[in-house]
């Protein structure tokens, strides 16, 4: 993992992410503009789109990078974009999750920016992507917006997608935090 003042680059199985983090204070939203690059011999499932639920309510737009999820641990914020387990008890129309088909050597742009609505500011936040081998298989209805092809993927990819997750930036200072 290498990182220099709000640019970082995380290495994965077969991935690699580099992610630019922007701080705004009066917003306090974080922007994050990220490349993922599909560096392994086979495609990948990225679980950047949110989830087939959203986009059936209208709450996200088909193709479109989703809101995080977010997790609060005192002053510090994770923000995800993975794919979630189903809810119990199941819901009549499930949170499928969606992802973009990487194909082996390509790379994948996207940016996002989110306002965390906790009480407090966050004193540090990072960002983890969750992304896992492509076996079609696996996936069903694919669809072509906008030149990204969005997937439906079942919920077992919740225990085998691996999180590419940035190191902590610290808010205040506007860097990322030197790996301990």
């Amino acid at each position: 993992m290498a990182s220099s003042d709000n640019s970082t680059t995380v290495e994965g199985d077969g991935a690699r992410l580099e992610a630019d983090f922007a701080y705004d204070p009066r917003q306090q939203a974080l922007r994050v503009r990220y490349r993922l690059h599909n560096t392994g011999d086979a495609a990948l499932a990225v679980f950047d789109r949110g989830n087939r639920h959203a986009v059936l309510t209208g709450r996200q737009q088909p193709g479109a990078v989703s809101d995080p999820v977010f997790r609060e641990d005192g002053a510090d914020v994770t923000l995800s974009h993975i794919a979630l387990p189903l809810p119990s008890p199941s819901p009549t129309v499930p949170p499928t999750p969606l992802a973009v088909r990487l194909p082996a050597g390509a790379e994948l742009e996207g940016e996002f920016t989110f306002a965390p609505p906790t009480a407090e500011p966050a004193r540090r936040m990072r960002w983890c992507l969750g992304v896992a081998d492509f076996e079609e298989s696996e996936f069903t209805a694919p669809e072509d917006v906008g030149g990204v092809e969005v997937w439906q993927a079942s919920f077992a990819h919740v225990e085998r997608q691996q999180l590419l997750c940035t190191p902590w930036f610290d808010v205040a200072a506007g860097t990322f935090e030197a790996e301990r």
